[in-house]
């Protein structure tokens, strides 16, 4: 039923086309003069029906010997439209999808350099408070180092100046003994040292 319909919307056109250009072939016939002098009498003689018989004949021959032909050449031209048309509609599609995943990816990376730029702020945080330790254990060091090399130079200098109230006190000691003691005195120390020593 649907290609009955079809065909009958196809076949209107191409006989409307026919009626068109019959009365086009025709119509100059009609209105075709003989005879000079500006009458305007119009004479239909059988060659004119001939004429037109032979047209007639000629595009009812043409029509069905081309209408097969047209027919599938405007099909065929038809369908190939329509593939086009399917491919450009899934090359669309096609290129929404990538479109869609491209977006996708932007904003991704937008969220990975937001995290990468946290990463190194975090990371120059640990940098930091990593050098600052590093730095007052080292000063720390430094300060107890120093301590030491105080303390040590602090006992020295203690020592060297007890050294010397020694050999003073020794040396004022020997002196004031030295005026004291008579020689009988020494002697006694001798013999006192010498029994010690056996003893």
């Amino acid at each position: 039923m649907l290609q009955v319909h079809l065909n009958r919307k196809r076949r209107t056109p191409m006989i409307v086309c026919m009626a068109v250009l019959l009365l086009a072939f025709t119509g100059p016939v009609f209105a075709s003069s003989e005879g000079g002098q500006g009458e305007a009498e119009s004479h239909w003689t059988s060659t004119d029906t001939y004429r037109v018989m032979n047209f007639t004949v000629l595009f009812v021959g043409l029509f069905l010997l081309l209408r097969k032909p047209v027919a599938n050449a405007l099909g065929a031209r038809i369908s190939g439209i329509r593939e086009q048309i399917r491919e450009l509609e899934s090359k669309k599609a096609e290129a929404e999808k990538q479109l869609a995943q491209y977006n996708e990816k932007l904003s991704q990376l937008d969220k990975e350099a937001g995290h990468i730029v946290e990463n190194y702020i975090k990371q120059g945080e640990e940098a930091k408070a990593r050098i600052i330790e590093e730095a007052k254990a080292a000063a720390f060091k430094l300060e107890e180092q120093a301590k030491r090399n105080i303390d040590n130079e602090f006992k020295k200098a203690k020592e060297k100046i007890q050294e010397e109230i020694v050999e003073q006190a020794l040396a004022k000691a020997e002196e004031m003994i030295a005026g004291k003691i008579t020689p009988d005195d020494q002697e006694k120390l001798v013999d006192e040292y010498i029994e010690k020593v056996v003893a």
